[in-house]
């Protein structure tokens, strides 16, 4: 699979540097570093993407700059991808309303697009969109993508003896390598602790998704991330931790 990155900033620079790391073989990954100074209303978007740019199956959209987001349909047609994988991280970036051109606007290209909010919900099937939705879709190169990087999901080994982690496997990272991060720190950790220093881990990688207050979650994107990859540990570790049972006086 030929994936293009789109990136302005350090957030996209991590997301793609994890990706060509560890990325299945026969992929490739080239980056383009869009321009940031943009008019307010862009009418030729073409005049801003280079004709030169790679051929490309999927694009990641990983731009901190929602101007950047209506250059995403030209960048496709010149590069040929027939998906794009568009993160809400930050509504900053990508507010929703955008989100919802874009998709529309790529759909008239024929290219599929998700927008997965945040990054790290996307499986092979949906993503999350709100705190209780999650929207499907059916695309080949964005599930295949997902099968690797999306939604933290890590098998753990743990010690019935000692209820100590013992190994722990990533089976699919976060895009921006923080499952990856977690799963080495927890080996020896106890099962009661787990929970807890998955979301310690998570959150001094550090997460980028954005810290302010979102609409759609009543929340943070960065605890809404840190809770994805700790319901995975937690139901994991749940079986081997220690049950204190209080019995009430008489």
């Amino acid at each position: 699979m030929r994936i293009l990155a789109v990136i302005t900033g350090d957030y996209g620079r991590r997301h793609a540097g994890n990706v060509r790391q560890h990325a299945p073989a026969g992929w490739s990954l080239a980056e383009w570093l869009a321009p940031t100074t943009l008019p307010l209303f862009i009418d030729y978007p073409e005049d801003y993407v280079p004709a030169d740019l790679p051929p490309a199956d999927l694009v990641l959209a990983f731009q901190e700059h929602k101007g950047v987001a209506e250059l995403i349909p030209d960048v496709c047609s010149v590069t040929g991808a027939q998906a794009v994988i568009a993160p809400v991280d930050s509504e900053a970036w990508l507010p929703r309303g955008l989100a919802r051109q874009l998709c529309g606007w790529l759909a008239d290209d024929g290219v599929a697009c998700v927008t997965p909010k945040p990054l790290c919900s996307l499986t092979e099937r949906d993503y999350l969109v709100t705190r209780r939705q999650r929207e499907p879709y059916d695309n080949p190169l964005i599930a295949e993508f997902a099968r690797y990087f999306g939604q933290p999901e890590l098998r753990i080994e743990v010690s019935p003896e000692s209820r100590a982690i013992g190994d722990v496997e990533v089976l699919r990272d976060a895009v921006c390598g923080c499952a990856r991060h977690v799963a080495a720190g927890l080996a020896g950790v106890f099962a009661d602790d787990a929970e807890f220093e998955a979301g310690m881990l998570h959150h001094h990688y550090p997460c980028l998704a954005s810290m302010g207050i979102d609409p759609d979650f009543s929340d943070t994107l960065m605890h809404v991330s840190g809770n994805l990859l700790r319901d995975n540990v937690a139901e994991q570790v749940k079986p081997f931790k220690q049950v204190t049972r209080i019995r009430p006086s008489s």
